[in-house]
């Protein structure tokens, strides 16, 4: 039995491994690892969520953003970007769409934009949750201050995503301006965790300098953290940013990592990323085969979609949008799987391993 092998039955009887073991097994893969770790993570995410693939309606409330990540299509400093910002009154059209067509969790992503005060953002959350009581209301509106994510939370959000891009500091430097730190970042995280948010990070595959080492790092990350959620995806250059010209990540080891991070967090609500099914046609398909359980069609207005560009050729037709519900739920039958209409909650465990 090679080494590799056996660091995935490790994994999967500990859910747990040195930094130096995780880069291992992700440097020196073999296609009997990957199948073991791919079969182990479909049993344990069929333990907790069954064949269910839970939907959020996805709506990109502003492509207006104060920051200047290297890598995203919407930095601050691309004067090619066609900024746009939803209304209250438009966000609740979304919302209204969504409901209508069977969407019970929302997800109000956006840039860091300083129109969306606290007191913008509570009053609409507050409305959200008056007009669908039986919904959650997901956020994914970068950095603010732990007072803030307080309030947030005390107006009824009830999950808050927000990617560390990555856990090792010297490529975090490398990927972003010097304004920017990743205790920052973790420290938002570590904020809403203990405030009581269902709190999702995650990173990039295949970002530029990333190595096998870096990722080690992200899955040592996950498994001490104990993500509610997690969102990966692979990198996608956009042609107005210096990393235009690198290579895009990889959708085979992407799934990878979704299986390995199924196994350390077995009820962690796991998304099949529109990155992966941008790179990739049966991207969305593979993602689910792979242990994920969740997916984000996009519910904004359509002369908006293509604005938010945070990488190039992002997929925002067909499967990633709420007109396409009905072609996504036949993708999901067509391999086993029943997309789920309810707001689909963490589903929370203490075994002694995982404790969430």
């Amino acid at each position: 039995m090679s080494k590799t092998l056996l660091l995935a039955e490790k994994l999967y009887k500990n859910r747990s491994l040195s930094l130096e073991e995780y880069e291992e097994l992700i440097s020196c893969r073999t296609p009997e690892s990957v199948q073991y770790i791919t079969k182990k993570a479909l049993e344990e995410r069929h333990k907790y969520y069954g064949n269910s693939v839970f939907i959020r309606g996805l709506i990109e409330i502003s492509n207006i953003c104060k920051n200047n990540c290297y890598y995203c299509g919407i930095r601050g400093a691309n004067k090619n970007c066609e900024r746009y910002r939803l209304t209250p009154d438009e966000i609740l059209d979304c919302c209204k769409d969504g409901y209508d067509s069977g969407f019970r969790t929302f997800v109000l992503q956006g840039g860091e934009d300083a129109f969306f005060t606290d007191d913008i953002l509570c009053e609409l959350i507050k409305s959200i949750k008056a007009l669908y009581p039986d919904c959650a209301v997901t956020l994914s509106l970068g950095e603010r201050s732990k007072e803030s994510y307080k309030r947030l939370y005390d107006a009824g959000a009830d999950r808050y995503l927000l990617r560390h891009e990555t856990a090792d500091e010297g490529l975090y430097n490398r990927l972003h301006p010097e304004n920017m730190q990743l205790k920052t970042r973790l420290d938002c995280l570590k904020n809403l965790k203990e405030i009581g948010f269902q709190t999702g990070c995650g990173f990039m595959v295949g970002a530029p300098f990333q190595t096998p080492l870096h990722l080690a790092r992200d899955l040592k990350f996950i498994e001490e953290f104990k993500p509610h959620m997690c969102g990966i995806g692979p990198f996608i250059p956009h042609k107005d940013t210096i990393f235009k010209d690198e290579k895009q990540g990889s959708a085979e080891l992407t799934c990878y990592l979704l299986s390995i991070i199924r196994l350390i967090c077995p009820n962690v609500l796991l998304p099949s990323t529109t990155a992966l099914d941008t790179i990739d046609p049966k991207g969305c398909e593979k993602g689910i085969l792979s242990g994920a359980n969740v997916v984000m069609p996009n519910l904004s207005p359509a002369n908006v979609r293509a604005k938010y560009t945070l990488y190039n050729n992002k997929k925002s037709t067909e499967v990633q949008s709420a007109e396409g519900l009905k072609i996504l739920k036949k993708r999901m039958e067509n391999i086993g799987y029943k997309v789920t209409c309810d707001r689909g909650d963490v589903i929370k465990i203490s075994d002694g391993k995982s404790k969430i």
